[in-house]
């Protein structure tokens, strides 16, 4: 059960950081500046709110699933789960409130583009750590449990 259960906040953690990414990009790219507030507001509120308990509960629950097991696998996780941990709260979580405040005020001028685009390369960063956590802990169950090719 807790195996599922640690698929699935990964899973959610995931899906919610490539949608602020995706959205961002999206909204830089194609919206106006109202659009642009408006999601980086979405992103902090409801956001945040589904993506750090996402995150706790992945890291929580892969905590404990790690009890007993060494090995590289585990081991190289653990380090990818601390650098992703400290990413989001020391970097993304007070760029999303940052970019939400003075997108909310209209304020699009350099500070804004530096620090969305340092949003933009730690989101980034934690996607691709995130994945390879997922590859490793497939590996690390067999990963013939969890299809990894769509059938057909």
């Amino acid at each position: 059960m807790l195996k599922k259960f640690h698929f699935v906040a990964a899973i959610l953690a995931t899906l919610t950081i490539a949608t602020f990414f995706t959205s961002t990009i999206l909204v830089e790219m194609f919206g106006s500046h109202h659009a642009i507030a408006v999601v980086k507001s979405l992103i902090v509120i409801p956001g945040l709110f589904v993506l750090i308990p996402a995150l706790v509960a992945t890291g929580s629950s892969g905590f404990f699933l790690s009890k007993g097991r060494n090995g590289r696998l585990v081991e190289v996780k653990m380090k990818r789960m601390r650098f992703i941990a400290a990413n989001g709260l020391l970097i993304l979580v007070p760029a999303a409130i940052f970019l939400d405040q003075w997108a909310s005020a209209g304020s699009f001028d350099t500070k804004f583009i530096i620090v969305q685009a340092l949003e933009l390369l730690a989101g980034a960063t934690n996607l691709t750590l995130m994945g390879l956590n997922m590859r490793d802990g497939l590996r690390l169950v067999g990963g013939s449990k969890i299809p990894t090719t769509l059938p057909g």
